[in-house]
């Protein structure tokens, strides 16, 4: 049995919740999945209660989206602390962040001849992170696109006319932040954020990881990033990024994923992490 190490839930931008993502794990014959909702930590306890049930390990995770110039970086935290108060404090202000950016998004969208309700977008959002998927929905149910894919296509990705960037956390403050409440950082997806250069400082900032797996690497970029593990003695881990089927990436809870033998790595480090 296997284990899928990046998937999302409805508190943050995926379509599923954290009990049928439990579920879906059960049915894909995996072992182990954490849970990485952006910017929010409230799906894990449901999640964590489901898999008891269900005899899945559910590892308590979160994904966090950083900023350099022109690029995005997203780090991710394994065995958070999550009902840590000034982690929690910190998590509200990047969501307060992520709010603002639904409006200034609007705006954009209205200078294009757009009309587009922040209302409606929290309203999808629910009690979860408001994001771009949710304002791709949005437009899907106001006959503005046709798809979610559509919507990211025409405006909504980094080069499109209604992109907003993130609040501004840098990706070596993002590792730092996972490691201040007892958590191991990763870097996610390297091949997307495209800039190998910063490793060596997120590694120097305690990083602890490398997804390797993951649905876009192509073999070329795992055989890299499998040669960057062995060199700077990164745990390697992979996984889906599972947000649904409808989603703008079409992958499959499980499409990806890690033996066992590297998760029993992962858990390890977490173990000599606490004895420190």
């Amino acid at each position: 049995m296997a284990a899928d190490l990046h998937v999302h839930t409805t508190f943050s931008d995926g379509e599923d919740t954290p009990q049928e993502v439990v579920a879906k794990a059960k049915e894909a014959r995996l072992k182990t999945i954490a849970i990485t909702d952006h910017d929010v930590v409230d799906g894990i306890e449901p999640a964590i209660s489901e898999g008891e049930r269900l005899s899945v390990t559910v590892i308590p995770g979160v994904e966090f989206t950083t900023e350099l110039p022109k690029k995005e970086v997203h780090i991710l935290g394994y065995f958070i602390d999550y009902k840590r108060k000034d982690f929690n404090e910190t998590l509200s202000k990047i969501r307060e962040s992520r709010q603002t950016r639904i409006y200034r998004i609007a705006e954009k969208l209205k200078k294009i001849g757009i009309t587009l309700d922040p209302k409606k977008v929290f309203a999808i959002s629910g009690s979860g992170s408001a994001g771009r998927p949710h304002v791709a929905r949005a437009l899907l149910e106001d006959g503005i696109v046709k798809s979610v894919r559509e919507a990211f296509h025409k405006y909504l990705s980094s080069r499109g006319p209604a992109y907003v960037p993130h609040y501004k956390l840098s990706p070596t403050a993002a590792v730092k932040l996972v490691l201040s409440c007892g958590g191991i950082p990763v870097f996610a997806h390297p091949a997307i954020s495209n800039c190998d250069d910063i490793i060596p400082d997120l590694v120097a900032a305690g990083l602890k990881g490398i997804e390797v797996y993951y649905p876009s690497h192509s073999e070329r970029d795992v055989k890299r990033y499998l040669g960057f593990a062995k060199k700077m003695n990164l745990l390697v881990t992979g996984g889906s990024d599972y947000h649904g089927v409808e989603f703008v990436r079409d992958v499959k809870l499980g499409a990806i994923s890690i033996p066992d033998d590297l998760v029993k790595k992962l858990f390890e480090a977490k173990e000599e992490l606490d004895e420190k």
